[in-house]
């Protein structure tokens, strides 16, 4: 199974990207595929998940900035950010699991066994 992520680059302020995740060796349709971020100095953090169904989950921080979505027809993961702010800079990396993930194991990055490289977003104050 490989992960690739790309998308990242410097944006300012308010601005919007779209990251994005192909995936080989493994179909989306029955996996959950989740973004998560780690920031210089600290530790790697959840972000957004989608799941088998497409439901969605997200931290509290993103909600309403951030959607998670997939095309599992070119068995790729997105997700569009906007309304960025400097707080979101970080390298962003993305997960996959199997489909049976319950919410509560969705913000553990031990439950998911394959990840891509990660790929930098910075936002400019």
């Amino acid at each position: 199974v490989q992960l690739q992520a790309f998308g990242g680059g410097l944006v300012q302020t308010g601005g919007s990207l779209r990251l994005s995740c192909t995936v080989s060796g493994r179909p989306l349709s029955t996996s959950t595929v989740s973004w998560f971020r780690q920031a210089p100095g600290k530790e790697r953090e959840f972000v957004a998940a989608i799941r088998r169904g497409s439901s969605t989950t997200y931290t509290g921080s993103v909600k309403g900035r951030f959607t998670i979505h997939k095309d599992n027809a070119k068995n790729t993961a997105y997700l569009q950010m906007s309304s960025l702010k400097p707080e979101d800079t970080a390298v962003y990396y993305c997960g996959a699991g199997n489909d049976r993930l319950i919410v509560s194991s969705l913000y553990l990055s031990n439950s998911y066994d394959s990840w891509g490289q990660g790929t930098l977003v910075t936002v400019s104050s």
